[in-house]
């Protein structure tokens, strides 16, 4: 019984009036702690120890190694149980009936009676064996003694010694003598090694086929790292997919369903196969359980791509080595070859890489383009790197606005006949001002006389939601803006979609997250090529490709945003795309700010030279002479008909009713005549200069009298 301890308590500050008083207060100890069971801590002890990391990485290696004895055994077994029946050729003969492969039923049919007739032909022989046996030891003992003997009297007759006649049998029998003391010595321990090597072969075989459960697998075979895809692999995961009657299908089938695996090949950094799926299974069903399937294979769900190619009831997978599409490809042979010029007719851009490793290469002659995906995955660059190649061709023109305004696009001025960089709603003023100015270039080009052969001209807005989302209104109320038959961006566009690519005047898009406000249905099907990045909905990836291209695989919904950075499904007969299938999905090289200057740079180095426009200008006073030598620029000289085009985009209103003669008017007038080089008139720029020299030396004159 614990002791009582008197505490003693003072009132820190009593009151005046009374004595300090002094209590005394009884605090009895606590009662000590109960001690723990010996029972309890033996228990956690062992719970510890039981489920301790150690404990159970130990556990899963003896259980791991012991089934790969047990069930290396069995592989062993059935190999040597197919060799020597024809359970082997009975399966693929099933299997080839159940698949309705009869021809191939046949052949395996014919096999297994030639194994069985001549395992009968085996078996005959085995009959006559023992005398033939007999009878060949008898004939070889009898032949061997005699050579013996015959030997040994050679041997008495050289050296005279009648004992030599059985030296050499003597010899042999001593031989054999020698052996059967060296079998008694090694026979003891063979018998105790001999099971243990056994053991450790089937060990082998079992380590090598994997043959444990997945549990006492190691972490990394178990969470299927590196695993490679085999066809036992692929029939497994197609079985644990969640489809009833595929599931029964392949259970009934007698090869555990390989006859449903075309040959597995490698291509690119993966591997692909078709899958023949059985009778009752539809190919959207597979399509449905992606993430499912790539699990089952061991893969994430950006790695298994599902397709359909023409046959019936096929689908094609494509899985990638695990990590493979996180490793960067190569850089664009347009930074890599700096001799590369580029065929607006007859060449192909170089864009990137499919995932087979193949080089993606685009046709852009006479394709309206549109490309959408979320922001900050590479939508610009794709776009650009598009441009950047076509811009190594001197006949192309562009007319470019960039409603980001972040200067992804100034390595173009130079370039461009007209480049706009800005978000606001004058900045989309501006550029819709630009569309029709193409949609008049386009109308004059289709009145031009049949045959007459037009540059490419290609008109490029980047950020294009921009444009369609704008609420700004003109001075007779039409909006900017929107998806009606009066919004002037969206009826500018759609005239171009439908007149220009017949003379060469094509509309390229980019735009973020397309839905019905942002990226109108009429202009988005307009698009001869529709490509698309990493997207939220399945919803927005049919906006942006198309129900044909979806219902055919095409998921830019499962790109992983920010991972799959630069990753594009496109839908075009531009590109080169695998027979059945509606899309292809493409990795596109990076080309930074610094490259793209860098082949600007040799695209400007091809050209005359050309001025670019950063704003259009309209109702003011012109001065002809002047804006001429601004549109010559830097060039020496310039063809007539580039002057006046020029002149055009300059100010449609000023200029764009000009012909030849109005041209030639203001120049005779200045001093400045249009001459003949190589057959065809020029403007010189050195005559331009001469002339506002002289009349701007006339006009100080003047001012000074």
């Amino acid at each position: 019984m614990s002791e009582n301890v008197v505490h003693l308590h003072k009132d820190p500050q009593p009151p005046a009036d009374e004595a300090t008083v002094t209590t005394l207060t009884v605090v009895p100890d606590p009662a000590p702690a109960k001690p723990v069971p010996l029972w309890v801590r033996s228990g956690r002890a062992v719970r510890t120890v039981v489920t301790h990391e150690t404990t159970k990485t130990t556990v899963r290696a003896v259980a791991r190694h012991g089934l790969y004895t047990v069930n290396g055994g069995r592989i062993v077994a059935r190999r040597t149980w197919d060799g020597r029946t024809g359970s082997r050729y009975e399966r693929m003969l099933r299997a080839a009936e159940a698949a309705g492969n009869y021809e191939v039923a046949q052949e395996w049919e014919e096999r297994l009676q030639r194994f069985r007739d001549a395992r009968h032909r085996r078996r005959m022989d085995l009959l006559h064996s023992p005398l033939d046996v007999a009878k060949g030891v008898g004939v070889g003992v009898g032949m061997s003694v005699g050579t013996l003997v015959a030997l040994g009297v050679v041997m008495a007759i050289n050296n005279h010694d009648v004992k030599d006649v059985i030296t050499p049998l003597a010899a042999v029998i001593e031989f054999i003598g020698t052996l059967i003391r060296i079998v008694q010595i090694v026979w003891g321990p063979a018998l105790t090694i001999g099971p243990l090597l056994a053991l450790l072969a089937l060990w082998a075989v079992g380590s090598k086929q994997q043959a444990a459960p997945a549990w006492a697998l190691p972490d990394n075979v178990r969470n299927g790292e590196g695993e490679p895809i085999t066809p036992s692999i692929v029939v497994k995961a197609l079985r644990d997919l969640g489809v009833p009657a595929l599931r029964k299908a392949i259970t009934e089938m007698g090869d555990a369903g390989a006859s449903m695996l075309g040959p597995i090949r490698i291509a690119g950094c993966g591997v692909e196969v078709d899958v023949t799926l059985p009778s009752g299974v539809s190919t959207n069903e597979v399509q449905q359980r992606r993430r499912k399937l790539a699990e089952n294979l061991t893969r994430h769900e950006h790695e298994v791509f599902i397709t359909i190619p023409q046959a019936a009831r096929t689908v094609r997978l494509w899985v990638a080595d695990s990590g493979a599409l996180d490793e960067p490809i190569g850089p664009s042979p347009l930074v890599t070859d700096e001799t590369m010029t580029a065929d607006y007719a007859k060449g192909r851009a170089p864009w990137g890489q499919d995932l087979r490793g193949d080089a993606a290469a685009l046709s852009l002659y006479q394709r309206h383009l549109l490309i959408t995906g979320l922001s900050n995955q590479g939508k610009t660059v794709a776009l650009r790197s598009l441009a950047l190649w076509l811009s190594l061709d001197r006949s192309v023109e562009f007319l470019i606005g960039d409603l980001k305004g972040v200067g992804d696009w100034a390595m173009f001025t130079g370039l461009a006949r007209i480049l706009i960089q800005g978000p606001t709603d004058e900045h989309v003023i501006q550029v819709t001002e630009m569309v029709e100015g193409a949609v008049e270039e386009m109308n004059r080009r289709i009145q031009a006389p049949p045959g007459t052969v037009f540059p490419p001209l290609i008109v490029l807005v980047d950020e294009a939601q921009v444009a369609f989302m704008c609420p700004a209104k003109d001075e007779d109320k039409r909006p900017y803006g929107g998806s009606k038959a009066n919004s002037r961006y969206f009826m500018a566009v759609r005239k171009i979609h439908n007149q220009g690519r017949a003379v060469n005047v094509l509309m390229w898009q980019g735009t973020q997250d397309p839905t019905n406000e942002n990226l109108p249905k009429l202009v988005r099907e307009g698009a001869h090529t529709r490509a698309s990045l990493a997207l939220g909905t399945e919803s927005q990836a049919r906006m942006a490709l198309g129900d044909k291209a979806v219902d055919g695989g095409a998921a830019p919904n499962l790109l992983r945003p920010g991972l799959d950075r630069g990753t594009l499904v496109v839908a075009s007969d531009g590109i080169a795309i695998p027979a059945g299938q509606s899309s292809i999905t493409v990795r596109t090289h990076y080309i930074d700010d610094d490259a793209a200057e860098a082949i600007t740079d040799r695209a400007k180095a091809l050209r005359d030279g050309v001025t670019t426009l950063h704003a259009i200008e309209k109702g003011e006073e012109r001065d002809p002479l002047a804006d001429i030598a601004s549109v010559v620029g830097d060039a020496a000289r310039v063809r007539t008909k580039d002057v006046l085009k020029r002149l055009a985009v300059l100010n449609e209103h000023a200029y764009g009713g000009w012909s030849f003669l109005d041209l030639k008017r203001v120049l005779d007038d200045a001093g400045a005549e249009p001459y003949k080089s190589d057959g065809v008139m020029v403007v010189s720029r050195d005559r331009l200069a001469r002339a506002l020299a002289n009349r701007d030396d006339e006009g100080s004159a003047s001012a000074s009298q």
